[in-house]
């Protein structure tokens, strides 16, 4: 590894602050930081080995993660990188381990307390199951959920158990190997450590327990001083049982004078373990897809909701020439989305959701829809849009086509509530009514996606359908990478006069201004002026068509405050965008106490009752201190503007924690301003997704994950800092799955009243499907609601745990000693490849090699495979993947040796094998 890249990853895993997640030891040594160091070092080698294998250098030029996420896309495409994405990936991970702390505080086996080893690897076992079959349906937030929780249960292992006092400084293998037994556990009779009257002693494991290698953990009473007799407690002031006889603890959790040692055993074990995990999800799910669930991508995702009813023909080749367009100019380049997505709607059909990373395919796709069906005015776009915002990934910017309102409108909140969850934006092109509808459709017809788009901070254009082709244009702007917007307001008829800065590092700025009857004056820093008459004038060019007017500036646009002053006797909307890899992601948090405090980001909008608190993460040119953060504050999106600041605690490498007191009545956004220290100029960035306050607060967790048939039941809890009385209890799925829960709630101020949802996946839903559920409380008057939205992953029930199996049958080497004459020579080798009762391989694939593989076909009981190479190429590693996801992994080297037979092995991931020819690489 580079000293630059070593850098980068090291900045990197401490960009979360260590107040949000449990600590495995003081200082540093937090579940964030150790995820942190095993995820980064993992990204890095997997991009290393995609970049040999496109024969290009892995070489970050820098530390920030637009850089590393660059270097790992290419460095030939051209373009802005912005690291966001990935950097928000990071986040779920890092969050979703410090929830575990929270959600499970009292749950033995998530933290392998009290000598729950067969439960604890249950559950990661399950965990791996589940991220994998997530990953290979590319339900990849899913899939980042899980493997938070899984890492901060394999990582508390080694902190809450004896291994490192046994002497091991080696992962226990056999935690990822349910095939394998855990082996001399102590009993629930065995005594297993000393008494520790002060509390710090540094090993009070009992010598025999010692001697005779016995696993064993601390236990922890949170509510209770209990304990079996002679057991070792986990320790600390929230454990109870630490002043029960034996007393004390062997959590190694915080670094002491008395424990560093073992402290820091664990945390080298803890790290190690984390990149077992992540090389078996990485193997098994391929190079590509591990990136993409990492969120190694292009920012850009194309997300199209068609409707496909008899009027739309028009709208349909609009669309359809807009598509195209985006393939066609952006393929090469930074831009070229990572994703197409494409959802149509009819009535009363709808879907289903079509997702490729393949340009041409999409266009194949949207090239088969045609106009045909309908009959009454609404149709099912809720439905679609529905199924866009729980299947394309967060942040994404979805289009909706349409000439209809809403059939479903009673999906408005459940929307509302998506798109807040997401941070995606949604805009709507709607066109005038054709012959077949029965009624006019009206401006007013459409208000719902007007309020729909305006909360999620996206456009809604109302345009001819002889105009729609012009208005696309909207689509090409923001279907690109490294997109950020520097405004955004919504106004009632007045005049008024907005300000925003541009700073050096924006690129293609561009100015949207929705609404009728109004006239406007765009001013530059210098005082140069341009109105809305002149449609080539001395600072951009203005495009109208519809309610949309565009103003795209010129290129050399002045750095510093500019400002455009709007009249108008008509409701309207601005919005100020650009392309900069300065920028910044956010969530609303609020914090948590137990043996473990720390922060949890909410599911829905925030208490009412207290103060705002925010975690924002920023993101720089160059990394986190390349930016100087001078302001946060919450400004009111529509009516008189509102600012209220907020406090900011700098938590180190570009994180803050936002502290709001007085939030704005009404909807919000989240307004940003600093200075960038690589040109020394000012910078504003603004969300675009709107929030507001409630005083109702639903709590509910996920705790595993769902099987086809059967029923899940999901607990929840709803709370009111208002008056009590009934509120209405609604849940919805995206999967229309079947669902039982109590309609109404009766709810006293101040106290929570607890309920069940149950949930049943039809028998024949597919292993890896992610199902996202809104629940949502709301006063019987209207006046106040909130939203949880929760993920369950369905899973079929595992039962295949044994990797595929290797028997090298064939090896030819003919190489001379001198390794300097390897060019002329070549070497051979020929395995079989075997699934014996298992679900059958799945797989095959090279490593790492730089010879001829092939292999016979994968529905044989026995696969064969071949390998070729020169003798330059000493060493070949082959993996095969069955059904299950279990990985079998082969290495040979003839560094050594050259024509020696091996025997039939069994290949498990993370077993070193014995033979010096044929071994398992960790």
């Amino acid at each position: 590894m580079t000293s630059l890249l070593g850098a980068a990853l090291l900045t990197l895993s401490l960009m979360s602050p260590a107040l949000a997640f449990v600590p495995i030891g003081g200082g540093a040594s937090t579940h964030v930081s150790i995820t942190g160091t095993a995820l980064l070092q993992k990204v890095a080698e997997t991009c290393r080995a995609v970049a040999d294998a496109a024969g290009h250098e892995f070489k970050p030029t820098g530390s920030s993660p637009g850089e590393l996420v660059q270097a790992c896309l290419g460095p030939t495409a051209p373009g802005d990188v912005s690291g966001a994405k990935f950097h928000s990936a990071l986040q779920e991970i890092y969050t979703q381990n410090s929830l575990v702390d929270r959600d499970f505080v009292n749950s033995p086996p998530h933290h392998f307390n009290s000598e729950a080893f067969l439960e604890g690897r249950g559950l990661i076992t399950e965990g791996v199951a589940a991220i994998k079959a997530n990953i290979q349906k590319e339900n990849f937030k899913a899939a980042r959920e899980t493997l938070g929780r899984v890492l901060h249960t394999i990582q508390d292992f080694y902190s809450h158990s004896n291994w490192v006092e046994l002497g091991y400084t080696k992962p226990y293998v056999n935690l990822l190997r349910p095939d394998l037994p855990l082996e001399n556990l102590a009993d629930v009779n065995t005594p297993t450590c000393s008494d520790c009257a002060n509390r710090k002693c540094p090993n009070q494991i009992l010598s025999n327990i010692l001697n005779e290698k016995k696993l064993t953990s601390g236990y922890m009473g949170i509510f209770s001083s209990q304990k079996p007799k002679g057991k070792c407690s986990h320790g600390g002031e929230s454990d109870l049982t630490s002043t029960t006889v034996p007393r004390g603890g062997i959590s190694k959790d915080e670094r002491r004078s008395d424990n560093k040692e073992f402290h820091d055993a664990a945390v080298n074990a803890a790290v190690a373990a984390s990149l077992q995990l992540l090389e078996d999800i990485r193997l098994a799910s391929g190079n590509h897809d591990f990136l993409r669930m990492m969120g190694i991508a292009r920012s850009s995702v194309v997300c199209f909701v068609i409707d496909t009813t008899g009027s739309m023909s028009d709208d349909i080749e609009a669309a359809r020439t807009v598509m195209y367009k985006i393939i066609d100019s952006k393929k090469g380049t930074q831009d070229e989305p990572s994703e197409y997505i494409l959802v149509p709607f009819n009535d009363p059909e709808f879907g289903p959701m079509i997702r490729t990373t393949d340009a041409e395919k999409m266009k194949r796709e949207i090239s088969k829809l045609k106009a045909a069906g309908g009959g009454d005015t609404p149709e099912m776009c809720l439905s679609g849009l529905q199924l866009a915002l729980t299947g394309a990934p967060s942040s994404s910017n979805i289009y909706v086509f349409t000439d209809a309102i809403a059939k479903d409108i009673e999906l408005k909140d459940t929307i509302i509530a998506l798109m807040r969850s997401t941070k995606s934006t949604v805009s709507f092109f709607m066109t005038g009514a054709s012959r077949r509808r029965r009624r006019s459709l009206a401006s007013s017809s459409f208000s719902d996606y007007k309020d729909l788009a305006l909360a999620s901070g996206g456009q809604a254009i109302q345009v001819s359908k002889a105009q729609l082709p012009q208005a696309t244009d909207i689509i090409l702007d923001t279907s690109t990478s490294a997109l950020v917007t520097v405004l955004q307001q919504a106004t009632v008829a007045e005049q008024e006069t907005f300000p925003f800065v541009l700073d050096e590092s924006l690129k293609n700025i561009t100015i949207y201004i929705t609404g009728t009857s109004l006239t406007f004056t765009l001013t530059n820093p210098a005082g140069v002026s341009q109105t809305d008459t002149e449609a080539n004038g001395k600072l951009g060019t203005i495009h109208t068509v519809g309610n949309l007017r565009r103003i795209r500036l010129y290129a050399d646009k002045q750095s510093g405050t500019w400002q455009i002053n709007i009249i108008s006797s008509q409701p309207y909307t601005l919005k100020v965008t650009g392309q900069s890899t300065i920028t910044f992601i956010y969530d609303f948090v609020e914090k948590f106490t137990g043996p473990h405090s720390g922060y949890a980001v909410l599911s829905g909008r925030p208490r009412a009752d207290q103060p705002a608190t925010l975690m924002l993460s920023v993101i720089g040119r160059k990394g986190p201190t390349s930016t100087t953060i001078e302001e946060v504050g919450l400004v009111t999106m529509s009516g008189p503007e509102v600012v209220t600041n907020g406090t900011m605690t700098d938590m180190g490498n570009g994180e803050i924690l936002v502290t709001v007191v007085a939030v704005p009545q009404g909807e919000f956004v989240l307004i940003l301003k600093g200075t960038d220290t690589v040109s020394n100029s000012k910078f504003q960035r603004q969300s675009t997704t709107q929030m507001s306050v409630s005083k109702v607060n639903i709590q509910a967790a996920v705790e595993s994950s769902v099987k086809p048939g059967e029923t899940f039941k999901l607990p929840f809890s709803v709370m009111t800092q208002s008056e009590g009385g009934a509120y209405t209890i609604s849940a919805r799925n995206d999967r229309d799955f079947p669902m039982s829960y109590p309609k109404t709630l009766s709810l006293l101020s101040g106290e929570y009243a607890n309920a069940t949802l149950t949930i049943t996946p039809t028998t024949d839903t597919e292993s890896g499907t992610d199902v996202t559920l809104t629940i949502e409380a709301k006063s019987s008057r209207g006046i106040d609601s909130n939203y949880a939205v929760l993920r369950l992953s369905v899973v079929n029930k595992i039962t295949d745990f044994i990797p595929p199996k290797c028997e090298v049958t064939t090896v030819v080497a003919n190489c001379p000693h001198d390794v300097s004459k390897c060019g002329p020579f070549q070497w051979e080798l020929s395995a079989n490849f075997t699934d014996e009762n298992g679900t059958g391989i799945q797989s095959i694939s090279l490593i790492q090699g730089n010879g001829n593989f092939t292999h016979t076909t994968l529905n044989a009981s026995v696969v064969q495979a071949y390998y070729s190479a020169s003798c330059c190429s000493q060493i070949v590693e082959i993996v095969a993947v069955d059904k299950a996801g279990n990985v079998g992994k082969c290495y040979h080297s003839i560094i050594r040796s050259h024509s020696f037979p091996t025997t039939t092995l069994s290949l498990p991931l993370w077993l070193r094998l014995l033979a010096s020819i044929f071994v398992a690489r960790p």
